[in-house]
């Protein structure tokens, strides 16, 4: 895939977790988690110069013709352990990655919600919005488990961005006036911005300063944004 269509499918795959975020009405903390899942965790290791697919069972790259010189098998909905690459990984389509955008949401969900997103409702959002494929339950239920695998089971939320905003942000208002006056909304919109322009890979290691980053920015907009104010004010 290339370099541009592959940011073109990255784009439109992250703008789509973003808005099933909001029609699943699931929390901050669960859009976001879910973002670090697919954003900063997944497609980085789902992605790969030339024809290659990912090795779900042995976790290394292989060449397409190799691979398709095998049939992978399943059974009762999960992967074997074979040396085939899994088809949800055979060159990746814009249906695909929406697909393991909204198995993101699932697994977020199921990590930080008592009562999680129920697959039903997933399936209906991926019917209604994905088009290039049709996504069968049993698809949901395989793809969570090659979601993991690319992974490699690493699904902790310690350096998820969102939990470090949250506290800078209620630490800041505690000590300055102008985080009184700050939105946590406008902080959460720059943190999708980030997330869509691709800008958030750099800092992934650095979730604390990802989130300074933002408040920061937010901060300087804001104290700008009052100067303007009082600038007029006195050419009054």
């Amino acid at each position: 895939m290339s370099l541009r269509c592959y940011s073109s499918q990255r784009f439109e795959s992250v703008e789509f977790l973003i808005q099933s975020a909001h029609q699943l009405e699931v929390t901050p903390v669960v859009k976001y988690t879910a973002l670090s899942f697919f954003a900063d965790r997944f497609l980085p290791r789902s992605r790969k110069e030339g024809k290659e697919v990912y090795n779900v069972s042995q976790f290394r790259w292989e060449s397409k013709e190799n691979v398709d010189k095998h049939d992978g098998y399943r059974s009762n909905g999960l992967i074997q352990a074979n040396d085939v690459g899994n088809w949800l990984l055979r060159p990746m389509g814009g249906g695909n990655f929406q697909l393991f955008a909204l198995i993101s949401i699932w697994i977020s969900s199921k990590i930080h919600d008592s009562h999680p997103v129920p697959l039903k409702s997933l399936k209906s959002l991926g019917d209604m919005f994905i088009t290039e494929q049709h996504f069968t339950t049993r698809d949901f239920l395989e793809a969570e488990l090659v979601l993991l695998q690319v992974l490699n089971f690493d699904i902790g939320t310690s350096n998820v961005a969102f939990m470090f905003l949250e506290e800078l942000f209620v630490w800041f208002k505690g000590v300055s006036k102008v985080g009184e006056l700050m939105s946590f909304e406008a902080c959460m919109d720059l943190m999708d911005l980030l997330y869509e322009k691709e800008e958030t890979s750099i800092l992934f290691c650095s979730p604390c300063s990802l989130a300074a980053s933002i408040l920061a920015c937010c901060t300087n907009s804001l104290v700008s944004k009052s100067f303007t104010v009082l600038f007029n004010l006195l050419s009054l």
